[in-house]
């Protein structure tokens, strides 16, 4: 097994050239590894290379930094609607639990109100525990969890949403009755079923823009099920009859914010992803725009999803 060693900015351009790139200002780019991190700069090479692990002729680290910069453009764009879509949903699971089952935590949190199954219950009670837990260490922490804390000694659901991870919320909608996950899942007009497995890839995706990963690329081994929206574009299928696009990539994604986004919030949404699009088009030479389409799973006619009725405002 080869070691991983420690290489210093020049070694680091080196085996970028020696792999076939172009460094036109190898200052500049000795400078960008070191800000950057090579580690991260090279995990982009893959769009850029030929079968044989080269780049392609003629490319340069600009157009290879610039990927990178598209990749951080587009983890901003994400995770600026996911939270929208995150503060929606806990909105709205906090108010139908809340009406239903009360606000204070020894009536929200109480284990009746949540899947019965007792193949469930090593579940609820974890769930029901990390909760609790948040409250013990975000409870003093938080200006509005404390203060509800020391005024009225209980914080409501709607105050610990806020302290409460994407990932947590995920959780909790995964332990409730059916009745209730259903009730929330009307809200978008969906099944709660789908509802299900779009909360767990909106997670999965916001991990990746919280802790900048890269994105562009990246595949869930979550799919999402075949969609009004997927015949609509005329998105291909494989010889199995399965959509080739738009099951568990960046585009399944912009699928599912179709679904659960305002009308005027998704269209601004995509004019920016375009804008990002438009601006790392503009610096490249070697490769087409079509080739990193088809890498984040985008058909070429992605545009049109904005004016195909559905969503939230239909």
């Amino acid at each position: 097994m080869n070691k991983k060693e420690f290489r210093t900015l020049d070694e680091q351009v080196n085996i970028m050239i020696n792999k076939g790139l172009k460094v036109n200002d190898i200052d500049k780019a000795k400078d960008i590894l070191f800000r950057e991190n090579y580690f991260f700069i090279n995990g982009y090479r893959s769009l850029f290379y030929t079968k044989d692990r080269k780049f392609i002729n003629g490319t340069t680290f600009e157009e290879l930094y610039s990927l990178f910069l598209f990749d951080r453009n587009l983890r901003n764009i994400l995770f600026k609607y996911i939270l929208v879509f995150e503060n929606n949903i806990k909105s709205i699971i906090s108010y139908q639990l809340s009406k239903k089952y009360g606000y204070k935590e020894k009536d929200y949190l109480n284990p009746k109100n949540f899947n019965q199954d007792i193949k469930e219950k090593r579940r609820v009670d974890d769930v029901i525990y990390k909760m609790n837990r948040q409250i013990r260490i975000n409870g003093e922490k938080h200006t509005a969890t404390f203060h509800y804390i020391t005024k009225y000694h209980y914080i409501p659901l709607w105050i610990l949403v806020k302290v409460l991870s994407f990932g947590l919320i995920n959780e909790l909608y995964g332990i409730l009755k059916e009745e209730d996950q259903k009730e929330i899942a009307d809200f978008y007009k969906m099944s709660s079923d789908d509802l299900k497995v779009y909360l767990q890839l909106l997670s999965n995706y916001r991990n990746l823009c919280a802790h900048e990963d890269i994105v562009y690329e990246h595949r869930t081994q979550t799919y999402i099920g075949d969609t009004y929206y997927h015949s609509r574009l005329n998105i291909p299928k494989n010889d199995l009859g399965e959509y080739t696009k738009g099951k568990n990539d960046l585009f399944a994604l912009i699928i599912i914010l179709k679904q659960v986004l305002q009308a005027d919030r998704f269209k601004e949404f995509i004019q920016e992803i375009n804008t990002c699009f438009d601006m790392f088009n503009m610096h490249i030479n070697t490769i087409e725009i079509n080739k990193l389409y088809n890498k984040m799973g985008f058909p070429e006619n992605y545009m049109d999803i904005v004016d195909i009725r559905g969503g939230l405002d239909e």
